[in-house]
């Protein structure tokens, strides 16, 4: 089994997910080529380059908006929340699902990048009282946010891991400024979306985890644990934009499990009886086998008071446990089972 783990120990923001998978051995050029087909390439750029943070050696990722009056703008999501908001697009929902969907994309990168944007659009929905398609984005539906979504599904893809663990999530702490003022971390849209999904905080004074990184991770994780039980076969940083006292950065393991076969949980069935005629457990038993039973056996017994009886016993499995027990109950005279 391959298995992607997220170590989110100074959380997770949209362009460090890309940088990480990219170091993780994600071709950047397939990932660029990958990209063009939403069609945006009029809008943006993207800087894929080796960085280095508080030692750590990684990749770091940049999206650069293209404007025809100003220099060119560099933006890393985490700092977008700071960043002038009329320079973004505000894409809505029903925008982003056209440029999406009228791409040449594979239908499973369509999928999870779709999935994505359903999470964050629950989430403003929930926050702001609105329908999901009267949601403006803001900082997600930007354009260096529709890159790291789209470009999280393309790297998912491409990777072909048959499961996506992560860690409990660092958020940060302190206060974020964003579209709507100044808010406490954890944003309250990214609360929405990591709901049911275990977090830390505080760990520094900052917005570690975007809602774009949120988005990736409640969207794609199968489970969220601190126990790593696999083996480790390649390690993955993607350098964040910020200087903390902890590296900014994301890392990402890919692993090996050996698959373990499911063992099928089998169960005897009995049932004492004492009032049914003897030869009908010959039709009884060829029912019995006919759903599926795995065995039926019958035992003499003594019940109250000295009766003879029999004791009808079946082994089953889960699969066809509810055929036996409608049999049992359908064609003898018991009224209970033991299991």
């Amino acid at each position: 089994m391959k298995i992607l783990y997220y170590d989110c120990f100074c959380g997770i923001s949209g362009d460090m997910n890309l940088a990480a998978l990219i170091d993780l051995g994600v071709p950047k050029e397939y990932l660029v080529q990958e990209l063009s087909k939403l069609n945006l390439n009029y809008e943006y750029e993207i800087k894929i380059e080796k960085s280095m943070k508080l030692g750590i050696t990684g990749t770091r990722v940049d999206v650069i908006l293209k404007d025809k009056l100003k220099d060119k703008i560099h933006i890393s999501e985490q700092a977008s929340h700071e960043h002038n908001h009329e320079q973004h697009h505000h894409r809505n929902l029903k925008d982003i699902e056209e440029i999406i969907n009228s791409s040449d994309l594979s239908d499973k990168v369509k999928k999870l990048s779709l999935d994505m944007f359903m999470k964050v659009a629950e989430a403003e929905a929930k926050v702001h009282g609105k329908t999901l398609y009267e949601v403006h984005f803001h900082e997600v539906g930007a354009i260096d946010s529709i890159v790291d979504m789209v470009g999280a599904a393309i790297c998912l893809d491409y990777l072909k891991v048959d499961k996506i663990i992560a860690s409990p999530v660092q958020v940060g702490g302190g206060f974020v400024k964003c579209a709507h003022g100044i808010m406490p971390v954890p944003a309250p849209a990214t609360t929405e979306i990591l709901k049911n999904i275990p977090i830390n905080t505080g760990i520094v004074q900052f917005e570690t985890t975007t809602p774009t990184g949120a988005a990736i991770l409640a969207a794609n994780a199968h489970e969220f644990t601190q126990k790593v039980d696999f083996s480790i076969k390649k390690i993955g940083y993607g350098i964040g934009h910020r200087d903390l006292e902890i590296p900014n950065v994301l890392r990402v393991y890919l692993g090996e499990k050996e698959s373990t076969e499911e063992v099928e949980g089998q169960y005897i069935l009995e049932t004492n009886i004492d009032d049914m005629n003897p030869e009908l457990y010959g039709y009884v038993e060829e029912k019995l086998f006919e759903v599926g039973a795995l065995d039926v056996f019958k035992t003499p017994i003594f019940m109250k008071k000295g009766r003879p009886g029999i004791k009808l016993s079946v082994l089953t499995n889960e699969k066809v446990e509810k055929n036996v027990l409608d049999i049992i109950f359908e064609e003898t005279t018991s009224i209970g089972v033991r299991k």
